[in-house]
């Protein structure tokens, strides 16, 4: 009986030894030093000070005239069209650089007729850099004693002085017709600031000297005195081709050259055609 309470007694001595839990030493330095983690007071009051400078500083530099526009820069745009921007953006001078909401004055730049695109940018400390993307005059219409530029697009730029721009064609329309600028000419006449447009295109011999418009059909009017007749005003650019590649080759007695159906051209030295 002894020898049995011996050996009932060794197992659960064992068994309990092997499930102790044995703590292990820790060292001071395995704790988490909260203190060395989050930033003292000091420190925080150190850096809301600075941020409050800051926005202090900026603050102050949009009310005051530390950087006031004093100059609006123009790139990529002819001088009358530069002027119109100026003119457009003079109520910027004096204001400051950092309260320029460029956003909106570029919108209101594009309104301009004369513009396509535009973008603005700060040149600090005094400088408005306006980059423009302007139309390009193909025409100068032309009403009773009224002249104004028209764009590729056949849009109205501007008001001219009849006697400006004498190198551009003129597109003749008739005293009923309405014209605003900012507006496109009426859609009898727009293809043939658009046929103008595409002219450029081409190495046409010859210069343009003005565009008529009758009964749906346009006519180009050279200053040789010779007429190109173009018809209706569909595949302009194709006929302006043919145009061009047979005018190389014409007499200088021919008149006119009726291309209106491209692939047959009719020169004749008769301005009227034969019946």
């Amino acid at each position: 009986m002894a020898g049995k309470g011996r050996s009932e007694r060794g197992p659960r001595s064992r068994a309990a030894a092997a499930s102790a839990v044995v703590p292990l030493p820790r060292s001071a330095g395995d704790r988490l030093d909260l203190v060395r983690v989050v930033p003292s007071g000091q420190s925080l009051l150190l850096a809301f000070g600075i941020l409050v400078a800051v926005f202090a500083a900026y603050w102050g530099a949009r009310a005051t005239s530390v950087f006031a526009v004093d100059r609006v820069e123009v790139q990529g745009a002819p001088p009358d069209v530069a002027r119109e921007v100026r003119a457009a953006t003079s109520d910027l001078v004096g204001t400051s650089l950092l309260s320029v909401d460029t956003g909106e004055v570029e919108g209101k730049i594009r309104l301009l007729p004369s513009v396509i695109a535009a973008s603005v940018d700060r040149a600090f400390p005094h400088t408005l850099v306006v980059k423009v993307a302007a139309e390009h005059s193909v025409a100068v219409a032309r009403r009773g004693d009224g002249a104004w530029l028209v764009s590729r697009s056949a849009h109205v730029l501007r008001a001219v002085d009849v006697r400006e721009k004498p190198s551009l064609p003129r597109i003749w329309l008739p005293r009923q017709v309405s014209i605003a600028v900012g507006d496109e000419l009426p859609a009898a006449y727009a293809p043939g600031a658009r046929a103008l447009a595409d002219l450029r295109q081409v190495r046409f011999p010859g210069h343009v000297k003005g565009v008529r418009t009758a009964n749906g059909e346009i006519t180009l009017a050279l200053r040789s005195g010779r007429e190109v007749r173009l018809g209706e005003p569909s595949d302009l650019p194709l006929k302006l081709a043919v145009a061009a590649q047979v005018l190389h080759g014409l007499d200088g007695d021919l008149r006119y050259l009726d291309v209106s159906v491209p692939e047959r051209p009719v020169a004749s030295a008769n301005p009227q055609p034969s019946g």
